[in-house]
């Protein structure tokens, strides 16, 4: 039992988060497995936000699957400024960065717990971000290292839990939330995606997955509901062809349900920032 110290990092207590100059609000948006569509949640609320006037920057996170630049359209290589700074890419009037562009390939990485501690800091402090009032930034699935790395090295606003209507992603989706208590993350909310299916022949709304368990699992938890994005195969295809279905506009199909998301989001954000207790003091 006595020898438990030697495990103890020798650095002592890890550095208080540091704000990052410029940006006003950090959203990380979560979920408790892949396959929920989490990324297409944060392209599309990014670039709704930015259709609402705001300035934002993505931050693609996701080291198991770095799908933000397929889905922005956005391939080059970040360029490198003055002393080691990274530029950030620039699509549909958002400013991005991903893993994925700092290691082309198909090959997925394996991350070491103190690699993946290093690169989330070099991602939020290189970054030239510039002035933002959004930085979104799009977790792994699952729960784990990037969050924690993510939670000690900048304050985090507030969290955006995805999960879908079927069962076990809702489970996945607790796990998630639970995730975010320990770290003291406000969470946002809980956004249910492929929701509900509109039959593009007859109109009628079908439930495949049987909607509402998003809403049920936020209300368990005391938590707001962020919305429904429905089932839609434009959604999907604007991912695939790198031009997300936000794009056009909040009365587009598809669209709607993003920019309602993204209004929410914002209320959240600023009912959180607005709390005293979240105001950390830098003595």
């Amino acid at each position: 039992m006595g020898h438990s110290h030697q495990h103890q990092p020798t650095h002592g207590v890890p550095p208080a988060p540091q704000t990052l100059p410029g940006i006003k609000t950090i959203i990380a948006v979560g979920s408790g497995k892949g396959g929920v569509g989490k990324t297409t949640v944060a392209v599309n609320l990014a670039v709704a936000l930015t259709k609402l006037g705001h300035k934002v920057g993505l931050l693609d996170a996701d080291i198991y699957g770095p799908n933000v630049p397929l889905m922005m359209g956005a391939t080059a290589q970040p360029r490198l400024v003055n002393e080691n700074r990274i530029e950030p890419l620039e699509s549909f009037g958002v400013k991005l960065i991903s893993v994925g562009l700092l290691n082309p390939g198909d090959k997925p990485l394996v991350w070491r717990g103190p690699m993946l501690h290093q690169m989330i800091r070099q991602f939020l402090q290189q970054v030239e971000w510039g002035e933002l009032d959004y930085l979104i930034v799009d977790l792994p699935p699952g729960t784990g290292d990037v969050v924690i790395s993510l939670v000690q090295t900048v304050p985090i606003t507030g969290a955006v839990v995805v999960t879908t209507p079927s069962d076990v992603s809702l489970q996945d989706g607790r796990k998630a939330i639970e995730m975010f208590r320990p770290v003291k993350v406000d969470i946002l909310g809980v956004v249910e995606n492929m929701s509900s299916f509109t039959c593009p022949h007859c109109q009628h709304e079908i439930d495949i997955f049987s909607k509402g368990g998003g809403e049920r699992t936020a209300r368990q938890f005391g938590l707001n509901f962020l919305g429904e994005i429905e089932l839609d195969p434009n959604i999907r295809k604007g991912g695939d062809s790198g031009h997300p279905v936000a794009l056009a506009g909040e009365n587009s199909v598809g669209a709607k349900s993003f920019f309602d998301f993204a209004q929410k989001v914002k209320e959240r954000a600023a009912e959180i920032a607005a709390k005293p207790e979240t105001k950390i003091e830098v003595t």
